[in-house]
């Protein structure tokens, strides 16, 4: 066995998983599993203790390595374990110097048996200001959507989050690594790329000339015409420049789906949060946004059970999925984090928070049977993720057969079975015409 990543949390970790694969195994990793850990909820870092324990049943003889946020913010927590062999850095896991070391250390066999003190190589990760842009060349050819990592870390203090101590202060990547990654990544096939990050609209603020997001779509778009599709992650609404909400307007290369970080739809709850909206302002950009572009599918992360929250404060919640017309909503029940101011302040009962996540995802259910139900009779661009299903501009996932992956393809929406659309009739769009119709479009 070489390296066996086990990816929990984000699409963020996902990429980094990749450029974990590539370092560890370039530094000779052998009979090695990496757990690439999330610390966003309790039962994140409860589930990758589990995987860990099971794991080593399962394989005794292999090496366990533990990184990404959870490591960095509880390293003790699981160089404690028995089943684990060393603790990186959520930095670290990023440079080969860090698995060349735990291979060396492998090598030796000096693993077995360390104290926990000694298993831990995590660094400050609020010292680190640069980022180094990260080429994945392990994507296998032609897969239709890949990841471009283009900023990491947080400036902001929301009282709930402790993202920031596992991911440091923000820092981006240089607009033009960013477009050169583009295009390699295009050239190698893929049909779509994703930019991504952990505050995707505070990207530039540490470059010089301070770029913004909306800036940097821009260039991508114009400088790597080649490119079919590009999207971009979750974002902070109230960050979103000019440049961006035009991009969005007028480029139909930029995919017409926002995921937008609400969190909460009671200001005086937006304000505990130390949040930097208010309800008013999230109503709002959806509005403009879907003036911008009609047909836009909007969805967004919002918090059941927060402290201090009434019923009162979690309707007006429940109300802004229709008052902004979310489509996809991503439910979590409040998790008290140890060392956030939240985790201070009186919490509700964890039979109320449970109550009020189920009925917020009840209200995403129905949100999304809407649109799904919106979408028949509408013809789609579906990007072929496998022999079985696509996805629509919007990110709606399509149920189809006999489909080559990788290609983009014009489909009519004919029905859906409660979680994905299906179809009767498709037309072929291949990845060479959509390059040339935007190679042209460009010109």
């Amino acid at each position: 066995m070489a390296v066996e990543i086990v990816t929990f949390g984000c699409r963020l970790n996902a990429f980094e998983s990749e450029v974990i694969r590539r370092e560890a195994e370039g530094a000779g990793l052998h009979d090695a599993i990496v757990i690439n850990s999330c610390a966003v909820t309790n039962e994140a870092v409860a589930q990758a203790r589990q995987q860990i324990r099971k794991l080593k049943r399962e394989r005794p003889g292999a090496r366990i390595v533990v990184t990404g946020c959870a490591a960095q913010t509880e390293p003790a927590t699981f160089a404690g374990m028995d089943e684990v062999d060393r603790v990186i850095g959520n930095d670290d896991k990023m440079r080969s110097e860090a698995w060349r070391a735990a291979r060396i250390a492998f090598d030796a066999d000096t693993a077995f048996g360390l104290g926990a003190e000694q298993k831990i190589a995590v660094a400050d990760i609020m010292a680190v200001r640069e980022m180094a842009p990260h080429l994945v060349d392990g994507y296998q050819s032609g897969l239709p959507r890949v990841f471009v990592q283009v900023q990491n870390g947080c400036d902001h203090r929301c009282t709930f989050c402790i993202i920031p101590f596992g991911r440091g202060n923000s820092r981006s990547v240089p607009i033009g690594a960013v477009v050169d990654q583009v295009r390699a990544l295009t050239e190698r096939g893929h049909a779509e790329i994703v930019l991504t990050g952990v505050d995707l609209t505070s990207y530039g603020a540490d470059l010089p000339g301070t770029p913004k997001l909306g800036a940097l779509v821009k260039k991508v778009l114009r400088h790597v015409p080649e490119l079919q599709r590009l999207r971009i992650s979750s974002i902070d609404s109230i960050e979103a420049d000019r440049d961006l909400l035009d991009a969005l307007a007028g480029e139909q290369r930029l995919m017409p789906h926002l995921h937008l970080s609400l969190q909460a739809g009671d200001d005086l709850i937006l304000k505990r949060m130390k949040r930097r909206h208010l309800r008013a302002d999230a109503i709002a950009f959806c509005d403009e946004v879907r003036r911008l572009r009609p047909d836009i599918a909007l969805g967004a992360d919002l918090i059941a059970g927060f402290p201090t929250e009434s019923e009162e404060m979690f309707q007006r919640s429940l109300d802004l999925v229709d008052d902004c017309g979310l489509s996809f909503l991503h439910v979590f029940p409040y998790s008290k984090r140890p060392g956030t101011p939240a985790a201070r302040m009186p919490q509700l009962d964890g039979r109320i928070i449970r109550e009020r996540a189920a009925r917020l995802r009840a209200a995403g259910e129905a949100a999304l049977q809407r649109r799904l139900q919106a979408e028949i009779g509408q013809t789609r661009a579906v990007l072929i993720e496998s022999a079985t299903q696509g996805r629509t501009e919007h990110f709606i996932p399509v149920a189809m057969s006999g489909a080559t992956p990788g290609t983009v393809q014009s489909l009519t929406i004919a029905g859906h079975d409660g979680a994905r659309l299906t179809t009767t009739r498709r037309s072929s769009h291949t990845p060479q015409a959509a390059g040339a119709d935007a190679a042209a479009a460009a010109r």
